[in-house]
């Protein structure tokens, strides 16, 4: 093993990439071509901290490659299934991205490692929250520094408008937002924007700060705030809780439809929303865009790995791969099992995102569904979370659907109970306007937060219930101050996932009901 990644620093595995060569099987290390020579390490780490912790880094500067080491291979799955429809960027270049044939990177025995070391241990040290201030209280053991999961944004060069939509769609990236209030302030547009977590936020600065949101303009300037957190009176073009759907606009703007001026405090610096635009191409999104309107100018992307083709036909983002509507809340499900897959499996897995409506697995092809939450925002957020998972052996892969509706079967048409209707399920998570959920939403990891468990109920018991369900319990602790709460490990991820669609709304006795979650925490 040592040998072979030897041999790739010193130059011998030219060949390798004359022609395409076949896709490798998975890894936990991933081979990135095409750097540019002047990358740091911290940028080529930045690729991988959305997906997961990086444990291992290998510059190979004089061939512009590089290998990451993810801690999981599920993690090095999702960090390629989010990059292959968007190809990222360094430095405005592109840079491709594949497994590795080598299973992990040994590198204590290779020259130059002390900075790409260096780049890692600072990482984790963020990510552990060693990095605690000197008498800074410390809470569930990870304190960061700057400690808000409050950002405050300043663009310059606003060459072009950019909107509370914009700012939401590239944050999201990151983690979940909760709120974001824009205002006008010193002749500059700014936002104050909050994560459910100072994580999402310090990674968010991290990869963000310094970017341009359109090629050569709308610079991003990013700092924690000194608030912890905001407090939102509205839900209009200027600020947004994204927790309370019931807010009131308050001043009677339509809350999507920004007048351009508004985004400057002055009328008149563009007149249209193209003008003068047409360098600019837009270099944000996601593969699943929320319908953002943008320059027709097509180019390179600015925002690294945020990039997404426009069509200039439309004007509208343009989803690679799908004809999905943008904004919209239906989301098409594939690669799923079809001897494991239910309805009821689906309407649990994506209710952890969102209140799930109506769920339909498709009559002819039983590894397609469509699966209609309640709103566009909480279909985009269980897209982010969960394509590229893996669900019962099979990477799951969700798009926006061209569908804007789940239609239920007519009167005595043949349906298997394939389409169920879930819109008055009691099990709905995020009913309640500014419920204490909307702050718990987490992306899929092996340990599971558990709660609403009755007093008689043992670990036994529990880790017994678990090991029923075909999981393999590496851990588990009740919560110190409250005893009808746990974190329990599983083996891996797609058990956890497995064990919260099997497990959830259990029946514990005593009239209490299981509810899992996935946890931010480990044990």
């Amino acid at each position: 093993m040592n040998n072979s990644t030897s041999s790739t620093a010193n130059g011998n595995d030219n060949k390798k990439f004359k022609g395409d060569r076949p896709p490798c099987s998975p890894s936990r290390v991933l081979h990135l071509r095409k750097i540019p020579s002047d990358v740091t390490e911290a940028e080529v780490i930045s690729l991988g901290l959305p997906f997961g912790k990086v444990t291992n880094l290998l510059m190979l500067k004089g061939k512009s490659q590089a290998f990451l080491e993810m801690a999981s291979e599920e993690a090095a799955v999702t960090m390629v299934n989010y990059y292959t429809p968007v190809t990222p960027h360094l430095r405005s270049q592109p840079v491709f991205i594949q497994y590795s044939n080598h299973r992990e990177l040994k590198t204590d025995n290779l020259p130059n490692q002390a900075r790409a070391q260096a780049a890692l241990q600072a990482v984790s040290a963020v990510q552990s929250g060693n990095l605690a201030l000197p008498g800074a209280p410390t809470n569930e053991g990870t304190v960061l520094p700057g400690q808000s999961p409050v950002l405050r944004i300043i663009i310059e060069n606003l060459f072009y408008p950019v909107t509370l939509e914009v700012l939401h769609q590239i944050f999201s990236k990151f983690g979940t937002v909760l709120k974001i209030i824009t205002f006008t302030k010193n002749n500059q547009f700014q936002a104050l924007l909050q994560y459910a977590d100072p994580l999402n936020a310090h990674y968010a600065k991290m990869a963000l700060d310094g970017q341009n949101i359109y090629n050569a303009c709308c610079t991003l300037r990013i700092d924690f705030s000194k608030l912890t957190s905001l407090n939102v009176k509205y839900n209009n073009d200027k600020s947004r809780d994204f927790t309370r759907l019931d807010l009131p606009t308050g001043d009677g703007q339509p809350s999507l439809e920004p007048p351009m001026a508004a985004a400057f405090g002055a009328p008149g610096i563009i007149s249209s929303p193209y003008a003068g635009a047409a360098g600019f191409a837009p270099a944000i999104g996601f593969p699943q865009a929320t319908g953002l309107s943008v320059p027709a100018g097509l180019g390179p992307g600015a925002l690294g790995p945020l990039t997404i083709t426009s069509s200039a036909v439309t004007g509208r983002m343009a989803i690679p791969g799908t004809s999905g509507i943008p904004g919209n809340s239906v989301l098409l499900v594939t690669n799923l099992n079809p001897d494991l897959i239910t309805p009821h499996g689906l309407f649990i897995l994506f209710g952890v995102y969102g209140d799930v409506h109506r769920v339909k697995i498709m009559f002819n092809k039983k590894e397609n569904a469509l699966v209609q939450m309640a709103d566009a925002n909480q279909a985009q957020l269980a897209m982010n979370h969960l394509s590229g998972q893996r669900l019962y052996g099979k990477v799951l892969r969700a798009t926006l659907s061209k569908h804007q509706a789940v239609q239920l079967p007519r009167e005595g048409q043949e349906d298997q109970g394939l389409t169920k209707d879930f819109s008055n399920s009691p099990l709905h998570r995020f009913k309640k306007p500014g419920s204490k959920n909307f702050q718990n939403i987490f992306p899929p990891s092996a340990t599971l937060h558990l709660s609403n468990i009755p007093p008689s109920v043992t670990v036994d018991d529990l880790k017994n219930l678990f090991t029923e369900a075909g999981c393999s319990v590496k851990a588990f602790k009740f919560f110190q101050k409250d005893r009808k709460m746990a974190l329990i490990q599983l083996g891996s991820v797609e058990e956890a996932i497995q064990a919260l669609i099997e497990l959830h709304n259990h029946d514990l006795g005593e009239n209490h009901h299981l509810r899992v979650s996935f946890s931010k925490s480990t044990i």
